[in-house]
């Protein structure tokens, strides 16, 4: 039987990767972090037979490999990328497979140093995994199954989350800020990481239509070359408030500039208190708008995802991912990400059946 390793395990993303694993597989669980105790309530509320603890902190590497030890995945849900080297490490010295919750531009060089060892030795480590980075690449490839040729494929996240206390996990979110990129791919080319673009999107009656501007996510880098016809394409993020977006996210920007270590935790819970204050539908969105030939006339596909809560929207498709790990018909050696690996169409149907809100519409533009 798969032994799991959830890192960080009675966190936020890490308890709804727990229930839903044991609700969809019969893998067997270790509930794991620094803080053993939180570790135990967290076994002890679920009650499963499948379930252990086990103490680790991914600060020290004896830690980590000691508790990798006869386990077949290592899921990082755990804000530990300043320890990123330690635990892949960990993970190729003890023969673990790998998937990590992060989105850190230092987690990716880490791997990307020890992919050809990763590779040689047979193991499968997936990163950029959750609902964004995660879903914008998985959503293109859904979105050009439905088109004969894919001509343009825009996506956009809309994030307004009930106010929920501050964690580790918001300073690691914050770190992605320090490192901020905004090209998208138009007319053939990725425009500069400095540049910025804006889009609107219709979210649908709940939420409305929005404004996004341009996040560039590294899933995204290799979409052109996965679907050569596609000419232009990238991520836009659309804000909950107007205050957060056009007061809060400059100082933000240029606060991390000025302090990227000091300022790091102050203006995350500047960012946490005026992201709280946001007024209903508290739900998370991606969408995916593309468009392109289909039977020889102009159509446009539309995909949205949404779900009330944005850590188990992250957890969602990293489960619906496993069930493919699992199986085996998306394990493969080497350094991979989520939306790249995984099969669209079961994934979208997988996440759908875990509590996803997901609608889609083919339309025929054509005159």
């Amino acid at each position: 039987m798969s032994k799991i390793l959830i890192l960080g395990g009675y966190g936020y993303t890490g308890k709804f990767l727990a229930k839903h694993l044991l609700a969809q597989t019969d893998v067997e669980i270790i509930i794991s972090g620094r803080n053993i105790q939180k570790a135990k309530t967290f076994a002890d509320e679920l009650n499963d037979s499948r379930l252990s603890v086990r103490q680790v902190d991914a600060a020290y590497y004896d830690s980590l490999r000691q508790a990798v030890q006869g386990v077949t995945l290592c899921l990082v849900a755990a804000p530990t990328t300043q320890h990123a080297e330690a635990v892949i490490r960990a993970c190729i010295d003890a023969h673990v497979d790998y998937l990590d919750v992060q989105y850190s531009s230092r987690k990716l060089g880490a791997l990307y140093a020890a992919e050809k060892e990763i590779k040689q030795a047979g193991l499968c480590f997936i990163t950029e995994a959750g609902f964004h980075p995660g879903l914008p690449a998985a959503m293109i490839r859904y979105a050009a199954t439905k088109l004969d040729v894919v001509e343009s494929a825009f996506t956009a996240g809309y994030l307004n989350m009930q106010a929920i206390p501050y964690t580790e996990a918001v300073d690691e979110l914050m770190e992605g800020f320090i490192d901020y990129q905004a090209q998208v791919y138009k007319h053939g080319a990725w425009t500069k990481p400095s540049s910025w673009d804006s889009r609107a999107f219709d979210f649908g009656d709940e939420i409305g239509k929005r404004t996004g501007y341009s996040m560039f996510f590294e899933e995204l880098r290799n979409i052109p070359n996965i679907i050569p016809s596609i000419k232009d394409t990238g991520f836009y993020i659309s804000g909950s408030n107007w205050f957060t977006d056009f007061v809060i996210t400059p100082i933000i920007f240029i606060g991390l500039k000025l302090a990227p270590k000091r300022g790091l935790r102050p203006l995350g819970k500047l960012m946490w208190w005026a992201m709280g204050k946001s007024k209903p539908p508290h739900v998370v969105a991606l969408k995916v708008e593309a468009k392109g030939l289909l039977n020889g006339r102009q159509a446009e596909v539309q995909l949205q995802i949404a779900h009330p809560d944005g850590y188990e929207l992250t957890a969602i498709p990293i489960v619906a991912y496993l069930l493919q790990y699992l199986d085996g018909t998306a394990r493969r050696a080497g350094v991979h990400m989520l939306g790249h690996i995984a099969e669209p169409q079961r994934l979208f149907k997988d996440m759908q059946r875990m509590g996803a809100q997901i609608t889609e519409s083919l339309e025929n533009l054509s005159t």
